[in-house]
């Protein structure tokens, strides 16, 4: 199966606006940032105690010391594990309370941009690159929230500080440790400009993975109609396949990566106890003081593996927040666009023409006029185009060309929040929303009181069931909650449109769900719906047609009759045909 077509990802923004983003996030709680940076230092410098007391020790012990020396040296020992066991704990308290919160802030943010992302980016970007990021993306940060920083921390601060020690015994001994670091600076000189690219190709082959499997499932019964089962599977194995050998190839990399590392360990370490044996042959400094200095040295060996062998995870949380950083600079929806019409708004479509593919249109210049409270039914055969018709007068799809207004308000001249202010579209695909069924209604309105949603649940027919499920309005529905027909759930999205009070409204297909014994209810609620305002319905059922004020019907992309019912069936043509059909089942 070919590769589809490039995609126009979603942004992702650079190291400047990244670390800007950061810094704004935690720049909110510096309090417990400072805090946790001063118990981090205290922290390291108990840490820094025992190889200190160890080197007395074995000078002590060289030396005319006492067992009681020992002894007293001994607590100190351990009054320093307790002091660094108190500040690490208070560490990673004062982290987490700056962390956690930034951490959510950045969720909101996204979920903010996310959910006012203009459909049209959101096609072409692709459903999968989006999932990516929301969800492998923020998982990654949160991770590393919780173990990644605290152990970069303090590893820093062991490294800053031992160094320190190295230098505060005798400077020679510091300046031997740094022989390692030579060593070190090439490890990384190798690995980074290898892993930084890979960690990038990694997480857009995972984006990749998620948009072939997203698609596969959305589209699972047209991928059985059509037996595309074999060609879905291979796609995916594809790109699992692509995702898992990129992995594959950063492990590889990461184990090259500590052989080098485990080099310059071996390096540091020899070279210190090369100087400090010719150092104690010349008096200069103590055994006990060479002790201290190899055992910081040794120390240094954890920190630093860490330090290093966290790159592999810095570098990928920092491709994560890279990615979340690029739909948070995303430009924030403008203020809706009020419309200067004295009453409910009608549409106006004129010469529309649409292609998903160039050069091969589905819709060929469409015309349509949906007046104020005027319902208007589309039929038509299965790729006829009434739901491209649909989704472009809902504002979902952006027309090849041809124009489209409200009243006088062009659709180009609103964005596309604005019109969705006014224009409402309902399809057969609904979502329950894991909440009560409260929450469910409200999502359209959030200040609307107990009595509003009663009364659009009311309206829809749907207040009998609700009242008798075991806690009315405040049962839980959706995937860890009360289950509802197909039927329910259009009920509860077509309540949404009563509480919403749109001016226009698009049903597509929106009683196409439910079976033969809920059609009937479900069609009198969407009638209830669409009262007193501009519709135009994507009829499934040509019941819906016969009640509607005026019935279009497409052919090819094309309207090829328009009337009322009465008149489409005396004059005998195409919609005839279909209302024939529709009653001989």
């Amino acid at each position: 199966m070919t590769d589809a077509p490039a995609r126009q990802l979603l942004p992702v923004a650079g190291t400047r606006e990244t670390a800007r983003l950061l810094w704004r996030l935690l720049g909110a709680h510096r309090g417990a940032m400072v805090a946790a940076t001063l118990a981090f230092a205290v922290a390291g410098l108990a840490a820094m105690v025992p190889p200190w007391v160890l080197g007395l020790i074995v000078d002590a012990a060289d030396g005319d010391g006492t067992s009681g020396d020992v002894l007293r040296l001994c607590l100190v020992i351990a009054a320093a594990a307790v002091v660094g066991a108190v500040a690490s704990a208070l560490s990673l308290s004062f982290l987490a309370r700056a962390a956690e919160p930034a951490l959510a802030r950045l969720r909101e943010e996204v979920l903010a941009r996310t959910l006012h992302l203009d459909s049209r980016q959101l096609e072409a970007a692709g459903v999968g690159d989006l999932l990516s990021r929301v969800g492998d993306d923020v998982r990654t940060i949160a991770t590393a929230t919780k173990e990644v920083v605290p152990l970069v921390v303090t590893s820093v601060v062991a490294v800053v500080l031992t160094a320190a020690g190295l230098f505060a015994l005798d400077w020679r001994l510091g300046v031997a440790g740094l022989a390692a670091a030579p060593s070190y600076v090439l490890a990384l000189r190798w690995y980074l400009p290898r892993s930084g690219p890979l960690y990038r190709e990694e997480r857009v082959a995972q984006g990749e993975r998620a948009q072939a499997l997203v698609s596969g499932l959305q589209g699972a019964p047209s991928v059985r109609a059509f037996a595309l089962e074999q060609a879905h599977l291979e796609a995916v194995d594809a790109r699992s396949s692509r995702t898992m050998g990129i992995a594959v190839r950063v492990f590889g990399m990461l184990c090259r990566f500590g052989a080098r590392t485990n080099r310059s360990e071996l390096i540091g370490l020899a070279a210190v106890l090369l100087t400090g044996f010719f150092l104690v042959r010349a008096d200069a400094v103590t055994v006990g003081a060479v002790t201290t200095a190899a055992l910081y040295f040794h120390r240094l060996f954890n920190p630093i593996g860490a330090l290093l062998f966290l790159f592999d995870e810095v570098q990928s949380t920092g491709a994560s927040l890279a990615r979340l950083a690029g739909v948070v600079s995303l430009p924030a929806p403008p203020p809706s666009v009020p419309l200067t019409t004295g009453g409910r708004p009608g549409v106006r479509v004129d010469g529309l023409t649409h292609a998903y593919v160039e050069g091969r249109p589905v819709l060929h210049d469409v015309s349509l006029r949906l007046a104020p409270g005027e319902t208007v039914a589309v039929v038509g055969a299965t790729g006829a185009g009434k739901t491209t018709l649909g989704a472009i007068v809902a504002g979902v799809l952006r027309p090849t060309c041809g124009s489209l207004a409200l009243d006088a308000a062009a659709y180009d001249d609103l964005d596309e929040r604005a019109v969705r202010d006014h224009v409402v579209l309902v399809s057969q695909d609904v979502h329950v929303f894991s909440g009560t069924v409260r929450d469910a209604v409200t999502l359209a309105r959030a200040d609307a009181t107990d009595e509003e949603v009663r009364s659009a649940l009311t309206r829809t027919l749907a207040w009998d069931w609700v009242a008798a499920l075991p806690d009315g309005l405040d049962t839980r529905v959706g995937d860890d909650g009360h289950p509802l027909t197909s039927a329910q759930a259009q009920q509860l999205a077509l309540a949404r449109v009563v509480l919403r009070d749109p001016a226009v409204v698009v049903l597509d297909e929106a009683t196409a769900e439910a079976g033969s014994a809920g059609a009937r209810v479900l069609e009198e609620a969407a009638l209830a719906a669409t009262e007193g305002r501009a519709a135009l319905v994507v009829a499934h059922r040509l019941t819906q047609s016969e009640r509607a004020d005026r019935v279009l019907v497409m052919d090819d992309g094309r309207v090829v009759e328009e009337g009322t019912h009465h008149e489409l069936v005396a004059r005998g043509g195409r919609y005839a045909e279909l209302w024939d059909a529709w009653h001989a089942r």
